[in-house]
């Protein structure tokens, strides 16, 4: 059975341990955290083990680096020697937007395996939709190995390392775009008179429900737009609305935004 190292536990390496540790046993998920305690924490809930960075980096056969792009210099500079070291094979797998394999194996001081993942939020839910790419180093016995032990993460979608940055846009930024638009549904809800937290448990179920139909149903979005949009009724207004108001240029312009961030980060 493989191990997991988790460098960095903060929200998106916290929700990825989650995720590990429903698919294979906890004892082989070790964590490590800037801040020994919040690794420790979760390490609790998950009723799995701590580490520093350094033994995970002597030890783990998956090593996830959950820190951010800016930070990821130093990290090697500290776990670098540890993996130059090693007469055993591991991989590296990496969650830092706009940094590429081989900028990783760059930073790495190796040509380490590396696997390229971009990971959201609702991982920690299993209903992730995670992107990933993996160097030509990793084998295909290795990718099965990951996606088995990571399978309660949600999703997986292997695309071209030149298309991450954009997929990661609508995916990994998406989360909070929802978000947004969930809290302005509520308030809504609030305005027209509901109480708070069943104006937020309509507008967060309905989008749940709506992102199922368009997943299983295969129908295409403004289809199913039409379809709720009955000839002379309230929601056809409420659309209305939303384009008039830019709502679709709004959310278009988002996106690029993220992915214009992206790219800007791996230069």
């Amino acid at each position: 059975m493989a191990t997991f190292g988790f460098i960095g536990t903060g929200n998106m390496g916290g929700a990825l341990a989650r995720a590990a540790c429903k698919g294979i046993p906890s004892d082989q998920v070790f964590l490590a955290n800037r801040t020994p305690e919040k690794a420790k924490a979760l390490a609790q809930e998950l009723d799995c083990r701590t580490a520093d960075n350094t033994a995970i980096a002597e030890n783990a056969d998956f090593i996830f680096l959950g820190v951010k792009p800016q930070m990821m210099a130093d990290l090697f500079m500290e776990i670098a020697p540890a993996l130059c070291a090693r007469q055993t094979r591991f991989i590296l797998v990496t969650m830092a937007a706009g940094l590429t394999i081989s900028a990783i194996q760059e930073l790495s001081g190796g040509a380490f395996p590396v696997i390229r993942i971009m990971p959201n939020t609702p991982a920690s839910m299993g209903e992730g939709m995670i992107l990933y790419t993996c160097g030509e180093e990793v084998t295909k016995a290795e990718e099965a190995l990951f996606l088995q032990g990571m399978a309660g993460a949600g999703r997986f979608a292997a695309i071209p390392e030149a298309q991450m940055d954009a997929g990661s846009a609508v995916s990994g930024c998406g989360p909070a775009f929802v978000d947004l638009f969930i809290e302005a549904l509520a308030d809504g809800g609030v305005a027209c008179g509901l109480p708070r937290a069943q104006a937020q448990e309509f507008a967060a179920q309905m989008v749940a429900g709506s992102a199922r139909l368009v997943l299983e149903s295969g129908r295409h979005p403004g289809a199913l737009k039409d379809a709720v949009c009955s000839p002379g009724g309230s929601t056809i207004q409420g659309v209305r609305v939303l384009e008039e108001r830019g709502f679709r240029g709004a959310v278009m312009d988002a996106v690029i935004a993220a992915y214009e961030k992206s790219t800007a980060l791996g230069k």
